[in-house]
């Protein structure tokens, strides 16, 4: 009597699913436009009404015309877009800069219908049928504006950044009537930060320019 164990019968290896070759995986991926496989599942983003959902994500914008140094504009733009960004992003008028771009440090001043305004706070969408000045506009052709013309005799600057700001202010500070005194300028012309420290010789560029001083 044999007192071999008979052999168990061992179970066939179960082959595992093939897996997509990357050459199959791009093949289909670009069948699909894009969509992804994933389990034998095909998810794509351009399912029925992704266009109308896309839309109606898009944040909302709105037309405006407006006049800038003489010139029409009308242009349609994000409407949290500021002043600011539609002169130096729409108009590529880079000449008012960006400093705080939070209406701290006045080196985006511009003329809204006469008035001086910080225009990194001004809503572009709300100025329909405005007449904005910035610094590019103040010269007549080769003849440069008085407040320029001071700013130059009086060395009222040092890196520049913030001069087109200054200009800016000055101008409506005088038109304002605000040039009784070096007191009163400084005061209607705090709101404009120079880091580099020419204060003095600003208050007597918008004197000179004021009362022929």
């Amino acid at each position: 009597m044999s007192t071999e164990a008979p052999d168990s019968p061992v179970p066939p290896t179960a082959t595992p699913p093939s897996e997509p070759s990357r050459r199959t995986f791009v093949a289909t991926t670009a069948a699909v436009g894009g969509a992804v496989v994933a389990g034998g599942l095909v998810v794509g983003p351009f399912g029925p009404g992704a266009e109308e959902a896309a839309a109606a994500d898009a944040p909302p914008s709105g037309r405006v015309s407006l006049t800038v140094n003489g010139k029409r504009h009308t242009v349609t733009v994000d409407n949290r877009t500021s002043l600011l960004d539609l002169l130096r992003e729409h108009l590529e008028l880079t000449g008012s800069k960006k400093g705080c771009n939070a209406g701290a440090c006045g080196a985006c001043t511009v003329l809204v219908d006469g008035r001086r305004v910080n225009s990194c706070l001004t809503l572009a969408v709300r100025l329909e049928g405005a007449e904005v000045t910035t610094i590019e506009g103040l010269a007549d052709g080769d003849e440069l504006h008085p407040l320029q013309q001071a700013f130059i005799e009086q060395d009222a600057f040092q890196c520049g950044y913030c001069t087109p700001g200054q200009i800016m202010s000055g101008v409506g500070c005088i038109q304002e009537g605000h040039t009784g005194s070096k007191d009163e300028i400084r005061e209607w012309m705090s709101g404009n930060i120079c880091r580099c420290g020419c204060y003095v010789k600003i208050v007597r560029a918008v004197e000179q320019t004021a009362h022929g001083k």
